[in-house]
């Protein structure tokens, strides 16, 4: 006697299969390129000309080399920068009314109770990404764009020079994000089809 393959846990499983499996190729044949183009962009942005620090996060103008003036330090604090030890940024005003202002990252210290004196001024650097606090779970529901930060070429006195901002801090793993789609495709479809053997052993 044939066994009935149940109709809407059949279709249900199909469909999350089918959105698994367009989603693997959403990432290899879309977005991949895409972070593909960006990035090639993104290399050659260093042998560009300096440009103003801009006012509005654009990720296309990363490690450009930019100048800024900071008419006011507002606020100043350590942040954990892996084997430099600390970084000191500085968040400030630009005279410009409206907007977010600047954040200025002038160089590390080894030393957590460090309390550099910066009383502003011009300042050239590169521009990189500010520290984000957002977990990567938030940081899929919430698209606000990530701020930059303008990586000072001279030190606040006192400090260590920033290392350079490098290009390998911008992931690219759309070609994971692809295989792992298509894992999951294959682990529930496995999955459901030990379910129907094990079902059919059940029914009397």
């Amino acid at each position: 006697m044939t066994r009935r393959v149940p109709l809407i846990p059949t279709v249900v499983v199909a469909l999350a299969v089918a959105a698994m499996i367009g989603l693997g190729l959403w990432q290899l044949v879309i977005r991949k390129p895409q972070k593909e183009a960006a990035l090639a962009q993104l290399a050659a942005n260093p042998g560009k000309p300096e440009i103003a620090f801009p006012r509005l996060p654009d990720d296309r103008l990363l490690f450009r080399k930019a100048s800024g003036y900071c008419v006011q330090p507002v606020s100043s604090r350590l942040t954990g920068a892996g084997s430099a030890g600390f970084r000191f940024i500085v968040e400030c005003r630009t005279g410009g009314g409206e907007g977010p202002g600047m954040l200025v990252q002038l160089g590390t210290t080894r030393d957590p109770m460090a309390k550099p004196v910066w009383k502003g001024g011009a300042v050239r650097g590169t521009i990189s990404h500010a520290p984000d606090g957002r977990s990567m779970l938030a940081s899929l529901f919430d698209r606000a764009p990530k701020r930059l930060l303008l990586v000072a070429d001279t030190p606040a006195p006192g400090l260590v020079p920033n290392a350079a901002p490098d290009l390998s801090s911008v992931p690219n793993n759309h070609l994971a994000y692809g295989v792992q789609w298509f894992l999951f495709a294959a682990v529930a479809s496995v999955i459901y089809i030990l379910a129907l053997r094990w079902r059919g052993r059940k029914a009397p």
